[in-house]
């Protein structure tokens, strides 16, 4: 603690703001000079009254400010109650005007805060009542809605969902059809049938080979189109129709049979069934072949159509298994009948779809 000289030149302690929480309070010191021994009278100590600071100003007139206060000096007479052989003097302390501040700072905070908690409670409080109340009100208005909000009474709501009617977006196109699936059947496969319509080009040609045509026939009696057991094949399954067309190449002749059926079934079985073989067929530059030497067979089907093969030299030569000449012209007029086949499905498919739009 600091002392100063106060009014009336009186020490005084002179209070102010730590840095740090102040120490224990300093004893103020005993008088330097004191009287001789005496008989000490039993005296009460002094009542400590707490000293308040001023509001206004200090007494000398000058502004209060923080830190500075009128403290009042106290005087005990001539070596006073604790001089010489006195009692020890009770450890008193002066109060820190500026703690007592703070808290005062403080009190009002939560106050603040507590006054403004409250309000929002009650606000909220407030809402809470009104919303219930709009909510179990049972009053309508116009239009047999809720008065407060326009909102429909349980009476109002329908008892049952509506089913919801399908939009023609929800509504899946049809699909396409199936080249494959018109040409399997007779009852769908109605474009024109004729040598013409299922070979309608000069020549045949795969990869970089062609062979051209050289003739084309068609009977409804397929049995006298054929050698050997093949016609007996192609009656016993229903065969209706035999189209034949001949392609040669460098000496290399091929005639390729058609046999067509009500249904895809019996082409299978005709398939399966095969036996040689397909009469070969003459003209157009071509003659005779495959009549009495080797050639080369083969047998296939697709959808209601079975289709056969028989290559040869047009010199009459025989075609031995190692000949590789006649068996890939062979293969070459079988893969472009396949593919006539299936053009005429795809045709077929085409107007359909057409139709439909």
């Amino acid at each position: 603690m600091r002392t100063g000289t106060g009014p009336g030149g009186t020490l005084a302690p002179h209070v102010g703001r730590y840095a740090t929480a102040p120490g224990p309070l300093v004893r103020a010191p005993a008088p330097a000079a004191v009287d001789p021994p005496r008989a000490r009278p039993r005296l009460r100590a002094p009542a400590s009254r707490p000293v308040r600071a001023p509001q206004s100003a200090l007494a000398d007139g000058s502004p209060a400010s923080p830190g500075r206060f009128k403290m009042r000096a106290m005087s005990f007479g001539q070596g006073g109650p604790y001089g010489p052989g006195g009692s020890q003097p009770p450890q008193q302390s002066t109060p820190d005007w500026a703690a007592l501040a703070d808290q005062s700072a403080a009190r009002d905070r939560r106050r603040k805060l507590f006054l403004i908690g409250g309000g929002v409670l009650a606000t909220a409080a407030v809402a809470a009542i009104v919303a219930t109340a709009v909510a179990s009100s049972g009053h309508k208005g116009k239009g047999g809605g809720d008065a407060a909000g326009g909102l429909p009474s349980p009476q109002d709501l329908p008892s049952e969902s509506a089913t919801a009617e399908p939009s023609f977006s929800d509504v899946a196109p049809p699909a396409p059809p199936k080249p494959l699936d018109i040409i399997s059947s007779a009852r769908r496969d109605k474009a024109p049938l004729s040598p013409a319509t299922l070979f309608p080009e000069k020549s045949a040609a795969k990869d970089d080979r062609s062979y051209a045509m050289a003739s084309t026939a068609a009977t409804t009696s397929c049995a006298t189109a054929t050698q050997g057991q093949l016609g007996s094949v192609l009656v016993n399954n229903g065969c209706r129709e035999l189209l034949r067309a001949t392609f040669s190449r460098d000496g290399v002749a091929v005639t390729v049979g058609v046999a067509v059926f009500d249904g895809k079934a019996a082409a299978e079985r005709a398939k399966d069934q095969y036996k040689p073989n397909v009469a070969s067929l003459a003209g157009g530059g071509v003659p005779v072949f495959c009549r009495r030497t080797a050639c080369q067979t083969s047998a296939n089907a697709i959808g209601r159509y079975a289709y056969f093969t028989i290559s040869g030299y047009t010199s009459g030569k025989a075609v031995t298994a190692s000949d590789t000449v006649t068996l890939q012209a062979g293969r070459d007029v079988a893969d472009y009948t396949f593919n006539r086949i299936l053009a005429r499905g795809n045709a077929q498919a085409s107007a359909e779809a057409a139709a439909t739009d």
